[in-house]
């Protein structure tokens, strides 16, 4: 194709993530014509913990993937072996295990009417793939090794008709045209930059650096959180503002690593490759979090948080996931959030383009901004609340030593963390917790 040869479509998405693909995915399933650019090719490598609690799960659900079944043949069942069948490459979780202040608190999922009851860890290595080869099983148009390098506007409104972009290295320039392009790029956000959407500074930001290890704790059934990462000595320096984590991954190996808030001075002057070495150093050396038994580098990236960029629409530009940084601020999940995101967004193209051109199409895509309000802003003001809270070492330290040994506040806490409550006849924690959401004002 050359660039007097453009392609078309009704949607482009850019970036075949969790968030592209599932955008790319319902899309395609209404009928759309619908082109998914990826500018590497699969399977490719992601830093991320791997770790897909009962929120991400229900979107795996919602778009038709097999997660497995429980070998044990019940819910929360142990797992001895990675699931088999079509849903292989899964390993099952039923709950959070958070080690802290002397503390080891083993926390079952909630048993909700709205969320699945276990989690589940696949590496990003093939787990994008897999979403984004449904998508293309979906109907939707799969580019690989197809970098795009900014938008195509229109010379009269300025608004975004279309994308420009390259094949491999140093490949062709080409052009693809559609009257909607969606933003899934990540954290980079290019996209979003090239129209003058930039990072809020008054938002929160993480850091997070994992490796995977062999390791006998490879079928651990249960999501491991530490919440005690000390500056230097421990018990002797300032508590961090962040967590370590330790997730089986069924495979032989484990990935663990942890992260870190800016709510702290610690952000820019700590070595994270360090830091994690330091931590590591304090873990039963059986575990085997050790050298020799690495697999690989230590990898990091950033996790913009609480819709650290807005607005999430302009000018025929939509931003999912990290482009529009909705990673949860309370605990750096992102996955759950690009899959929704992305399907919200799919859900307002597709009323939009069943429009004619104009302000009646303007008017549904203007709508965006406002359900991701609607869905997650009361939610993430209580977390950059709770944000600034753990930045100050004396909360954190109060917090791990007399919070962990409170179960009823600790099932409270995970339902918080992992925003997982029934919207309609929950229990009194759901209650409270959705109470808070809708009293807080909108991110």
């Amino acid at each position: 194709m050359t660039a007097a040869q453009a392609e078309h479509a009704d949607v482009i998405v850019v970036g075949a993530g969790p968030g592209g693909s599932a955008a790319a995915y319902h899309l395609a399933r209404t009928g759309l014509d619908v082109v998914l650019l990826e500018k590497t090719s699969f399977p490719r490598e992601k830093v991320c913990g791997d770790g897909l609690t009962p929120r991400a799960v229900r979107s795996l659900i919602e778009m038709g993937i097999d997660t497995g079944s429980d070998p044990a043949g019940e819910p929360g069942g142990h797992l001895d072996e990675r699931a088999t069948g079509d849903g292989s490459g899964w390993a099952r979780n039923r709950g959070l295990r958070i080690v802290g202040g002397r503390v080891r608190l083993e926390l079952p999922w909630p048993e909700l009417a709205n969320w699945p009851d276990y989690g589940l860890v696949r590496p990003r290595l093939d787990f994008d793939e897999l979403l984004a080869r449904h998508a293309e099983k979906a109907g939707a148009r799969l580019r690989e090794q197809t970098a795009v390098t900014g938008p195509i506007l229109d010379e009269r409104t300025g608004r975004v008709i279309g994308v420009r972009a390259k094949t491999g290295r140093g490949g062709d320039p080409l052009r693809f045209h559609a009257p909607l392009v969606i933003a899934a790029d990540g954290n980079s956000a290019r996209m979003a930059l090239s129209v003058g959407i930039r990072r809020r500074e008054d938002r929160p930001l993480g850091v997070a650096v994992r490796r995977y290890y062999r390791s006998p704790r490879t079928h651990d059934d249960f999501l491991e959180s530490h919440l005690e990462l000390w500056e230097g000595a421990p018990g002797a320096s300032r508590l961090l503002p962040g967590y370590g984590w330790i997730f089986g991954v069924g495979d032989g190996t484990s990935n663990v690593g942890l992260g870190l808030l800016n709510t702290t001075t610690a952000f820019q002057n700590t070595d994270y490759k360090d830091l994690l070495r330091r931590w590591l150093g304090g873990l039963p050396p059986d575990w085997g979090y050790t050298e020799e038994n690495a697999t690989g580098p230590v990898r990091g990236g950033a996790l913009p948080m609480a819709f650290n960029r807005a607005p999430h629409y302009r000018d025929g530009l939509l931003l999912v996931g990290d482009a529009g940084g909705v990673v949860n601020p309370f605990n750096g999940e992102g996955i759950a959030y690009a899959m929704e995101s992305g399907r919200l967004a799919a859900e307002v193209a597709v009323q939009a383009l069943a429009r004619s051109h104009g302000l009646s199409r303007e008017r549904a895509l203007q709508a965006y901004p406002h359900v991701l309000r609607q869905r997650y802003g009361g939610y993430y003001t209580l977390g950059r609340v709770f944000v600034q809270l753990i930045g100050n070492p004396t909360v954190m330290r109060t917090a791990t030593r007399y919070g962990l040994p409170r179960p009823t506040l600790m099932r409270f806490t995970l339902k918080l963390l992992a925003n997982l409550t029934d919207p309609r006849g929950g229990d009194a924690l759901d209650r409270l917790i959705n109470a808070m959401s809708r009293l807080a004002p909108a991110a």
